[in-house]
C-alpha cells in the first residue's frame, strides 16, 4: 500500500481533459489554470498546467495550435490547446 500524499497529477490531468472536452474553442494555459484552480479550490500555477499539458501532448491526447502574432507579421503569438480528434 502506498503511503503519503497522492500526486496532483491524479486530480489535475482529468480536469484539464474535462475542460478541453467541454469547451467549444481551444483554451490557453491561463484559462485552464483559472478553471482548474476554481474546481480544485486552491491556486494551481501556470507552470503546473503547462507541465501536465506537455505530458498530454507527448501522449497524443492534446493538440497545440499556435496562433499568428497580432502585431508582428511572421511570428507566432498565443498557443492554444484542444483535444486531439
Amino acid at each position: 500500500m502506498k503511503s503519503g500524499r497522492p500526486s496532483a497529477r491524479r486530480k489535475i490531468t482529468p480536469l484539464i481533459l474535462k475542460y478541453l472536452e467541454q469547451s467549444n474553442v481551444p483554451l490557453t494555459i491561463s484559462a485552464l489554470a483559472k478553471v482548474v484552480s476554481k474546481e480544485v479550490g486552491s491556486v494551481v500555477s501556470w507552470n503546473t498546467i503547462q507541465k501536465y499539458l506537455k505530458e498530454l501532448i507527448e501522449a497524443n491526447r492534446v493538440d497545440t495550435i499556435p496562433l499568428p502574432h497580432s502585431k508582428q507579421e511572421g511570428k507566432n503569438g498565443l498557443v492554444v490547446y484542444s483535444l486531439k480528434k
